[in-house]
């Protein structure tokens, strides 16, 4: 083969904006560090006392948590809302200005539509569990779990900290644990995808290296990953979590999982928990490791236009094309990993065992 034939597969011609956010977005929390201990107090403290605001009854909108990156005053007004809003303004809020709410405080994922620079040495991959999207809260003796759109999931006693009134008895003020997660219906289990808090500890500004850490020895030691009880009613659960270099990839591509796959999530190691939509999170799927390669209405079916927040025509067109008719395979991650550029200096594996 000529010289200029040759090719590398992964490569594809620049379509996105994504390399360049997740560095402005890395840049930008080593620059911007909030008070990251009070906005988890808030968020705790105001998913716990919503319970009257929000009707138990109202049916959870048919949406993705995959986001798409908004316009920067889209981004703007939604990063203030999240961040200035304290558990009293909070609790007046009404109907869509309650979703909108919890909406940005969960970290969402961005579609995968090209491969990240340094993929082998700077991320982590694991299989999605399929199911509904949730923070859970234990603060005071109980234990609360809020869909996106801000209805009880579930409340009930937990072996978390101050997550049942058996457990060093109602718990402290100081005492809470925010917990990202994805309730599994078949087999019962949130699968704990992610740490915002712990014992009162805030994680939002440490690393995901750190907060997978963090949650892989922590959630063990407490109980939590135990059957249920009567003061234990549902089991938690860690996902297997894999540096992303080509037998990381495979098993999380391949491997068996206690749950049903909904696709590959990736996590830049060095993002912090970030509200809202982030490049340094990042989600791929095809119909081998998900039923839904793209996102269905109830019936089944694919919508005219995907799930976005406040998208522009422009994006919504390129990212519709890409992907239902160029979305980027397997192989194309594979090779990306073995490409000289991403040889040197791969990590080992992390395992959270659940």
């Amino acid at each position: 083969m000529a010289p200029h034939d040759l090719r590398r597969p992964f490569k594809r011609a620049a379509i996105s904006d994504q390399q360049k956010r997740r560095e402005l977005s890395l840049l930008r929390q080593a620059q911007n560090r909030r008070d990251a201990q009070q906005q988890a107090r808030c968020l705790a403290s105001s998913i716990l006392s919503l319970q009257s605001q929000v009707p138990e009854s109202e049916p959870e909108p048919q949406q993705s948590d995959i986001q798409l990156q908004t316009a920067p005053e889209t981004q703007q007004e939604y990063g203030d809302l999240s961040k200035d809003l304290d558990v009293c303004r909070a609790s007046k809020l009404r109907g869509p200005e309650v979703r909108k709410w919890f909406a940005r405080q969960l970290m969402l994922p961005e579609w995968m539509i090209d491969v990240p620079d340094r993929l082998s040495q700077d991320w982590y991959v694991f299989a999605r569990p399929a199911g509904k999207r949730c923070f859970v809260v234990s603060s005071n003796g109980t234990t609360v779990s809020r869909q996106r759109n801000g209805s009880i999931l579930h409340h009930f006693p937990s072996a978390l900290p101050a997550g049942a009134k058996t457990r060093d008895g109602s718990g402290s003020a100081q005492s809470y644990c925010i917990l990202d997660c994805i309730f599994h219906e078949l087999d019962q289990t949130y699968y704990v995808i992610d740490i915002v808090c712990w014992n009162g500890y805030s994680l939002y500004d440490c690393t995901a290296e750190f907060r997978f850490y963090w949650l892989n020895s922590k959630l063990e030691e407490s109980g939590a990953c135990n059957p249920p009880s009567y003061y234990h009613k549902f089991r938690f659960s860690a996902v297997s979590v894999y540096t992303c270099d080509q037998s990381g990839l495979y098993a999380a591509y391949t491997g068996v999982v206690p749950y049903v796959k909904d696709g590959l999530l990736f996590f830049n190691k060095h993002a912090h928990y970030e509200s809202g939509n982030t490049p340094l999170v990042l989600v791929w799927k095809d119909e081998n490791c998900s039923q839904y390669v793209i996102d269905t209405d109830s019936k089944g079916e694919i919508p005219s236009q995907q799930q976005v927040f406040r998208l522009n025509i422009s994006c919504s067109v390129v990212f519709q094309f890409m992907v239902r008719h160029s979305p980027l395979k397997i192989d194309d991650l594979l090779a990306s990993i073995n490409s000289p550029d991403d040889q040197e200096n791969k990590p080992t594996d992390i395992e959270m065992i659940g």
